[in-house]
């Protein structure tokens, strides 16, 4: 028998426990025990494999494994590969003999890495950085300044860049925060193609160069688009770390933290430093989740990373005399991973985009009493502003409103706002018939001044709106576009909002 009750320990520590065990029946009983227990298979799977081993090692018996056949138990410090795991023939069978390839190993952390700096992936389109690229860099110029005051070590932004011709583009991201730009150029990458991307900015990441003499960034930013979002889970992959997703907010503190596959016992306390906390809305609308990438005892999680969700931050206004390092990225690009041509494509509508605007007026379905109407007095205000748009509640969408055909145009699921549509932080956000439901909320409660017009006093919306203007919107929105239009806006708010 073994003392080792799988109930109380955890996968990698059954991964372990298992290693010192050289009694097949102990083996057998732990076995045993998982199944009638938790029952996990991963956890089943080392136990088998380590009785296939044993038993191998005694008397030459072959036994049928679920697991791996490659897990090879040598020393423990054997499960913590440094780098990439390379496979071997004892690894991976031969499918020409008929038998089937096996699953690459796990690759550990580097033991005892060193890790530094914060990374930012700027995504380009068209020869020009997206918005949300100069966003991040601005955050993380913030984060770092901040970081080198808490805890007196300088670390620097890192700015990486993947395309054709990325070299204005590299110094650019000087002038907007980044202490080192490195950039990959090659004109078959002018389009984002998944295989090359990855494995470029992966190298970058975990080679060490003239620049870079630690293993791996200790942050890495990504754009939540739809490249940035296909980039960040496979390079955090090949980087051997986890991800957060769409985040809207970003810390760097120090957290204390009890949970014992963290600390190593139960019960105690351990204070992990310089920890990033990557907060993101959750599906209700009403709070924020925050995630930490936080190491375990015997495991390493690095580079600590993230999607931001485009509008989250502002980016710094550009500083021609900021100094920092361009650096050109080298790697050879085996032809196999551009087996796919584009040989010809079609240019689609670029939509609407209403992160960047000022001033967004947005309307729900207040206006069914008469649609054509109301998205006419919307749009009046819309062009009363300097810098604004237009955008609907997924109401307005759904409900299929018969509208004349001179706003027609206005009506379309692009301008929708909310948990399946747009995220915005507009200065200003003027919702107009809107109720103000969950859905909703995810979409704007992030927008510095929000302005709720509504014929219901208990309409959720309130209880989230800077202003509430108890009033139906066919009546006050023209009273708002000629208060802008002769700059009054405030009194009219004072006004409606007693």
């Amino acid at each position: 028998m073994t003392d080792t009750d799988p109930g109380d320990r955890t996968v990698e520590e059954i991964e372990d426990d298992v290693r010192i065990i050289e009694d097949p029946g102990a083996l057998s009983d732990l076995l045993t025990a998982e199944e009638e227990g938790k029952d996990r298979k991963t956890a089943k799977e080392a136990i088998q494999a380590r009785i296939n081993e044993v038993r191998e090692a005694t008397d030459g018996g072959e036994d049928t494994v679920d697991a791996d056949e490659g897990d090879d138990t040598g020393d423990a410090d054997d499960a913590e590969t440094e780098g990439e795991y390379e496979a071997t023939e004892e690894d991976v069978q031969d499918p020409d003999e008929g038998e089937a390839t096996l699953d690459k190993k796990h690759v550990r952390a580097l033991e005892n890495g060193v890790y530094q700096d914060m990374w930012v992936y700027c995504e380009t389109q068209g020869g020009e950085l997206l918005d949300v690229s100069k966003e991040m860099l601005g955050k993380a110029r913030e984060l770092m300044d901040g970081y080198a005051e808490d805890y007196g070590d300088e670390e620097r932004v890192v700015a990486v860049l993947v395309g054709d011709d990325m070299e204005e583009l590299a110094e650019e991201c000087i002038t907007l925060g980044a202490d080192v730009a490195v950039y990959h150029d090659d004109e078959r990458l002018e389009r984002f193609r998944h295989k090359p991307y990855t494995e470029i900015v992966a190298d970058m990441a975990r080679t060490k160069a003239d620049w870079k003499d630690y293993d791996k960034p200790r942050y890495f930013l990504f754009p939540a688009t739809n490249n940035g979002r296909d980039l960040s889970a496979q390079v955090q992959g090949e980087l051997d770390s986890g991800l957060a997703s769409d985040c809207s907010g970003l810390t760097i503190t120090d957290e204390l933290i009890s949970n014992p596959v963290k600390t190593g016992e139960p019960g105690e306390k351990l204070e992990f430093e310089r920890i990033l906390h990557m907060q993101r809305p959750d599906f209700s609308g009403f709070e924020y989740s925050t995630i930490l990438c936080i190491d375990n005892p015997d495991r390493e999680f690095h580079p600590q990373g993230c999607s931001v969700i485009p509008g989250s931050f502002d980016a710094m206004e550009p500083d021609g005399g900021r100094e920092g390092e361009v650096i050109a990225h080298d790697i050879d690009l085996p032809d196999d991973w551009f087996r796919v041509a584009v040989t010809e494509w079609d240019t689609l509508d670029t939509g609407v985009d209403l992160t960047g605007r000022e001033v967004i007026v947005a309307i729900g379905r207040g206006i069914g009493d008469d649609p054509t109407k109301g998205i006419e007095l919307a749009v009046d205000l819309v062009d009363a502003f300097d810098d604004a748009d237009l955008g609907l509640s997924r109401g307005i969408v759904t409900a299929s409103y018969n509208v004349e055909g001179h706003v027609e145009r206005y009506v379309t699921e692009e301008r929708q706002i909310g948990e399946t549509g747009q995220i915005v932080q507009p200065p200003l956000y003027i919702a107009a018939g809107i109720s103000g439901a969950i859905q909703h909320k995810v979409g704007m409660d992030e927008s510095e001044t929000i302005v709720a017009i509504n014929t219901d006093p208990e309409a959720d919306i309130r209880d989230f709106s800077d202003f509430f203007i108890e009033g139906d919107l066919f009546d006050v929105l023209p009273r708002l576009t000629d208060a802008i239009e002769a700059g009054e806006l405030d009194a009219v708010v004072a006004e409606d909002d007693d």
